[in-house]
């Protein structure tokens, strides 16, 4: 017989609702600090969103952020982000900064004078410095940014309740629809905690997640309305972990293959796709454990309608008065 690598025995029986109230009160404190966190610490918002520019320097001296400091200070910039950035892909003689600023009170963005006094300051100080990059997003359009982004995020929620309300029952499409934005929210929610970068590209990721946690999350709602119709005198909490043992293998089989494909793009990536790639391997673990532990929970709070189950025999004394 041939060898087969296998992550999950082929018959488990977990009970993944054990600890049923303790997992979905952690899901409610996660996203609910996460908000908290949003709110009040606030989120890296990238050019994208936050409006300004951004220089990419690139150098073979190793660089001095202080000195990079000293250098701009002496010009009228505002809102002077420096950023040495790291790569385990660079040469031993690249030595990267990210520098961001803002518009003055009154201009719409940063103007191309200042951008050149910038480099100008900083090819003062260093010969040896290239600036290949050079982004630059107005106040207005990066208003607008946000709001299509929100809007985005919201279509795809909308239109995945609608899809699972059709195709199953609306108690899935609620489980479902609440897994992702719990998914979503506490995303955003490390973002903030670590103030890593938010922009575009994190939208992106944020609205894939929600693509991989819905596959996930309706991969095991098939297999339980299967079992509804095999099963229908067993109770709904069983038939529940029994769906979710009988799909476990394919659940961290994905998972793990997924994950391990994002972790070679993290490590070996660059820093350009870093963001993007960290909040894919954030979304797939909290994806999938919001389908475990968030979803199903949702839809056992809820009930599920099981009308079309056979009514009961008759017992003997109900025919008991009956001639024979």
């Amino acid at each position: 017989m041939a060898w087969r690598l296998k992550l999950v025995p082929t018959h488990t029986k977990i009970d993944f609702f054990r600890w049923q109230f303790l997992t979905f009160g952690v899901s409610v404190l996660a996203s609910v600090v996460s908000i908290i966190l949003v709110l009040t610490v606030g989120l890296n918002l990238g050019i994208d969103f936050k409006g300004g520019t951004t220089i990419r320097t690139e150098s073979t001296t190793v660089v001095d952020v202080g000195a990079y400091r000293e250098a701009l200070a002496k010009l009228d910039l505002s809102d002077v982000t420096i950023t040495e950035v790291n790569d385990p892909s660079f040469r031993a003689d690249q030595h990267v900064a990210q520098i961001r600023i803002g518009p003055k009170e009154g201009e719409e963005a940063v103007t191309p004078e200042s951008i050149a006094a910038l480099e100008a300051a900083l090819t003062q100080l260093d010969p040896a410095i290239t600036f290949p990059a050079v982004e630059s997003v107005g106040p207005k359009v990066s208003g607008e940014l946000i709001w299509k982004a929100l809007l985005s995020i919201a279509a795809a929620s909308a239109g995945i309740l609608v899809y699972v309300w059709m195709r199953f029952e609306w108690q899935f499409a609620v489980g479902c629809v609440a897994a992702l934005i719990h998914d979503v929210i506490v995303t955003v929610g490390v973002f903030a905690l670590f103030q890593l970068k938010f922009d575009l590209s994190i939208v992106a990721a944020l609205l894939t997640i929600l693509g991989y946690s819905v596959n996930d999350t309706v991969v095991i709602f098939d297999r339980l309305r299967e079992n509804l119709a095999k099963y229908k005198s067993m109770p709904l909490r069983e038939m529940m972990n029994l769906t979710a043992n009988e799909t476990l293998s394919r659940t961290i089989m994905t998972a793990t293959t997924t994950f391990l494909s994002l972790l070679v793009l993290f490590i070996f990536g660059g820093d350009v796709i870093r963001g993007f790639v960290f909040a894919m391997l954030f979304g797939v673990v909290i994806g999938t454990y919001s389908t475990l532990y968030v979803a199903k929970n949702i839809v056992l709070f809820l009930g599920v309608d099981r009308g079309d189950k056979p009514k009961k025999s008759a017992t003997p004394d109900e025919f008991a008065k009956v001639d024979a």
